[in-house]
């Protein structure tokens, strides 16, 4: 196993590599960059102090220079002005649009973007697979509609729309604010027992949010993988020689059926942050969804990159991650491996 794991990794580094390159090239596409648009309109307006600033920054990160050049000192493999110093480095870049430091302005934002994706991955693993497993054992019952009606609200409803619909109703009935992750008054306070007590009651609305449609997809998806297994003859072979109900259903028949949704768990993360932005956006969650929104549209490249670089990563461990457990919960797949 250990050397189709450093396979993996390698793959994985050459994988982002080349992602890295197309993310910068198609960032690069619209003509003109961030500080090139701002120099115009300092211009217009007569300020000499700015447009010398800006044009120190152009100089200081390379942007003079042909593209090429700028994704190579970007990424860390050419020295710039300052010598190396891109992302192999740990330098993220800088944010022409906040005037700081990447890290500066994603800082809280990345770990917040993990920790709402995370609970919304365990909300819907936790509900869907239960919900599941009801559901195809106990086939055209008032539960099993139940269930089922659940699923295709689930899937019809966007997370936008059902975030409107939570803030509307929270506020009229009850007077709430449930939007952010936590109070406006603890926004630039130090993390503490508050704050945190605080962040773990408003990550309630958000998990739910964004964790319905891929909770009623998975419910779906593994209702009718299970029963497709159930149906198999390994199934009714058990059953008649008196295998336990319970042990006849968990043992291969739900292992089996888990096989898409692990294999799943790469695309799982990034489609949460990506499919969140416009949720983020309504509930005015500090995640790096608005974040990347808001760099495309300024063209902050250096933001933007890094951002879609981090989706990118959580996709590659994603995939190393599903990959193992799948070698862990199908030992076909292990023998396949050596």
């Amino acid at each position: 196993m250990i050397p189709a794991i450093l396979r993996r990794v390698l793959t994985m580094a050459v994988t982002l590599l080349v992602i890295s390159a197309l993310v910068f090239f198609v960032i690069k596409l619209p003509p003109g960059d961030y500080l090139t648009n701002r120099i115009m309109e300092l211009r217009a307006t007569g300020d000499a102090g700015s447009i010398a600033k800006a044009e120190l920054l152009i100089r200081q990160y390379g942007i003079d220079r042909p593209v090429w050049q700028q994704y190579l000192m970007w990424v860390g493999l050419m020295p710039g002005p300052g010598g190396f110093s891109g992302l192999l480095q740990g330098d993220w870049g800088w944010s022409f649009e906040y005037d700081k430091p990447v890290a500066d302005v994603v800082g809280d934002a990345l770990w917040l973007t993990l920790l709402v994706n995370l609970t919304a991955v365990i909300f819907v693993h936790l509900v869907a697979i239960p919900a599941a497993i009801y559901s195809a054992t106990h086939r055209h019952t008032a539960g099993d509609a139940v269930v089922t009606l659940l699923g295709y609200v689930g899937l019809a409803v966007p997370g936008f729309l059902l975030a409107l619909i939570l803030l509307f109703y929270a506020n009229r009935w009850f007077g709430l604010s449930i939007g952010g992750l936590y109070e406006s008054s603890l926004t630039n306070r130090p993390w503490d027992g508050e704050k945190i007590r605080s962040l773990l009651a408003h990550l309630v609305v958000p998990t739910l949010v964004i964790g319905l449609g891929g909770t009623a997809a998975m419910i779906r998806r593994m209702r009718a993988n299970l029963l497709d297994e159930l149906a198999k003859p390994y199934t009714v072979t058990a059953r008649a020689k008196g295998l336990p109900p319970t042990r006849a259903l968990l043992k291969y028949p739900f292992r089996m059926s888990l096989n898409p949704f692990v294999a799943d768990i790469g695309n799982l993360l990034p489609h949460l942050v990506s499919g969140s932005v416009l949720v983020s956006l309504v509930l005015s969650l500090p995640t790096v969804g608005p974040l990347l929104l808001e760099a495309l549209r300024n063209q902050d490249q250096f933001m933007a990159g890094f951002i879609l670089m981090f989706v990118a990563s959580l996709t590659v461990v994603g995939m190393l991650i599903s990959d193992l457990t799948l070698v862990w919960l199908d030992p076909r797949i292990r023998m396949g491996l050596r």
